[in-house]
């Protein structure tokens, strides 16, 4: 697995690539001080994974995971930040992050996010999962409606919600006893109604709307 790192503090950025240098198949193709060195280090090192921070000069996270997915759709990302505040989580979601951790991440969730992204698979750190519940739920308290949106049908909510919860096609497949073509179709007519462009938008709309 190839992956790059990128944050603006270089104490921080030197004890990631230790700390990631040292996980089995993991090798650190690169590393980046901001957005723009980022995007230039993808381009160059076609890197399966980008450990990205947020808050940095010139480019920050949320625009370059932005940028990434959608010029490089090999190439996932995971935000690995010190906020957890419910702006940042929505907007690295919508930008495409397939991950979110926050900073007092051990060795073990850094490790687990990554092979989790490489395998094109979500994963967040239970406290943001925990406070996009708890939006979810203030959401509904204020009065949001129960129905579908944007004309999903109840199997296509069923299939978004699993996609939410990190399942592969064939996991998915295995839960609603269908086919793997099946849920394929499924998730094209997700995406198409949603509005989104891969896995990760459709994963970050599915929280915003309460279907995880």
């Amino acid at each position: 697995m190839k992956v790059l790192i990128v944050d603006d503090q270089t104490l921080i950025r030197d004890g990631l690539v230790t700390i990631c240098e040292r996980l089995p198949g993991v090798e650190i193709v690169s590393t980046a001080g901001d957005g723009e060195q980022a995007l230039a280090a993808v381009a160059e090192q076609a890197p399966d994974v980008v450990l990205m921070d947020l808050r940095m000069p010139r480019m920050d996270g949320i625009e370059a995971t932005r940028a990434i997915t959608a010029e490089y759709p090999h190439t996932h990302v995971v935000v690995l930040t010190t906020y957890s505040d419910d702006e940042s989580i929505n907007a690295a979601l919508a930008a495409g992050a397939l991950g979110y951790l926050t900073k007092d991440a051990g060795r073990e969730d850094i490790a687990h996010a990554l092979r989790a992204a490489a395998r094109g698979q979500a994963l967040l750190d239970p406290a943001v999962h925990a406070r996009l519940v708890a939006l979810v739920r203030r959401q509904h308290a204020a009065g949001a409606p129960d129905q579908l949106p944007d004309g999903l049908t109840e199997r296509e909510a069923e299939v978004l919600g699993c996609m939410a919860q990190g399942m592969s096609n064939r996991e998915i497949a295995g839960t609603l006893v269908v086919s793997e073509a099946t849920v394929k179709s499924h998730i094209n007519r997700i995406f198409a109604k949603t509005g989104s462009r891969d896995r990760g938008q459709a994963i970050a709309y599915a929280h915003r709307h309460g279907l995880n």
